[in-house]
């Protein structure tokens, strides 16, 4: 049974943002198209200068569009002011009041809007009981650590009951372990609370493990929005594919054969065969490509031989504990190149300095071109 659509509740169309710099303008978003769905945490993901923060900001207010629409449940948000959109907002410095305690801290807001005290006892230990500290009610910021700060300030953001939370970099300012934790508990938060979540990170994996739809920004751009396993299974750009998880990139030519099948050739002279029925591939008319393949794709087996492969040489071995990386040299005698693969446990006879072949099922590869 196909799972029901749900309706979009926050819509944004061709945003563009442009600032002026000293000696020219400076385009922090061009162009930008997303919808987000009801209940949906849809992250924003790209690297540093990207938009993506901008576009948060656009959003909740803060920045101005120069161009473009905002919609969300139907109203008009492109110049309506912050505190007339009832959203949450989680920063990345938590941006807590050090002379009060938790409580008051949550509390906060809910007093300047003048709600009852009864109403806003409830709420304030309703929220605190979803974020999983009810024993800190008392204590001022500075005695919580950086993770309870984090849920501190999303409990805050929560309790206006927002119809729409926004979340930039929340978790930039914690320890790796922590943020694994901590990344797990906003996913758990957020669909207790079924609000509708816009959530802003340059960190792949975060995105990955939490995210309904993710879109990948760079340059102020949407190159690609889909789910999780989408944007990684099958990126439609070199920018995607490179900057989601690992992708190995290696030149080669292509060749139609006949309508039913392809030849790529190395520049060590070697030929891989594939049908057209090929999953994830970009510009099959191009001469000259860039084959993409994941590392955990990659099958290595001690040895030179067997069709559809590759040979290479062994050249570091790197043991990660639950994984174990190797770096294998390619195309050795022509233009050398080095591939990565991935794989849970040490291989056996695969040893530094030794010769292996390495093939791939064609579904698990795709082609981009080559400029």
């Amino acid at each position: 049974m196909m799972e029901e659509k749900r309706p979009v509740t926050l819509s944004i169309q061709h945003l563009s943002k442009v600032f002026q710099g000293k000696s020219e303008k400076v385009v922090a978003v061009d162009d930008v198209s997303i919808d987000v769905s009801e209940g949906d945490l849809f992250t924003l993901l790209g690297p540093s200068g990207c938009g993506k923060t901008t576009t948060l900001r656009c959003i909740a207010g803060f920045e101005k569009p120069t161009n473009g629409r905002i919609q969300f449940l139907g109203r008009d948000y492109t110049t309506l002011p912050p505190f007339r959109r009832n959203i949450g907002m989680v920063f990345q410095s938590y941006a807590l009041f050090p002379h009060m305690s938790i409580f008051d801290n949550v509390a906060y807001g809910l007093k300047m809007r003048k709600i009852p005290r009864r109403e806003i006892e409830e709420r304030v230990n309703r929220i605190i009981h979803l974020v999983g500290l009810e024993a800190t009610q008392k204590r001022k910021p500075s005695e919580l650590s950086g993770g309870q700060q984090q849920r501190i300030a999303l409990a805050r953001a929560l309790v206006y009951e927002p119809q729409l939370l926004l979340l930039d970099e929340p978790l930039s300012n914690l320890d790796a372990k922590l943020r694994v934790y901590m990344r797990e508990e906003i996913r758990r938060i957020q669909q207790s609370a079924k609000v509708t979540t816009v959530y802003v990170t340059h960190d792949q994996e975060e995105a990955l493990s939490i995210s309904d739809q993710i879109a990948v920004m760079s340059a102020g751009k949407v190159d690609q929005i889909g789910s999780p396993d989408e944007i990684y299974e099958n990126p439609k750009t070199i920018h995607v594919a490179d900057f989601i998880g690992q992708a190995n990139f290696l030149t080669c030519a292509l060749e139609k054969k006949d309508n039913d099948s392809f030849v790529l050739t190395f520049p060590s002279k070697e030929k891989v065969w594939f049908d057209r029925n090929v999953k994830r591939f970009s510009g099959l008319d191009c001469q000259n490509g860039l084959l993409f393949i994941r590392p955990e794709r990659l099958e290595v087996t001690p040895g030179l031989g067997g069709t559809n492969s590759l040979r290479g040489k062994v050249k570091r071995i790197l043991y990660l504990g639950s994984q174990v990386r190797y770096f294998i040299e390619v195309f050795q005698q022509a233009s050398p190149q080095e591939v990565l693969v991935d794989k849970n446990r040490l291989i056996k006879d695969v040893k530094v300095g030794g010769e292996v072949t390495l093939t791939f099922h064609q579904d698990d590869m795709g082609l981009f071109p080559q400029y």
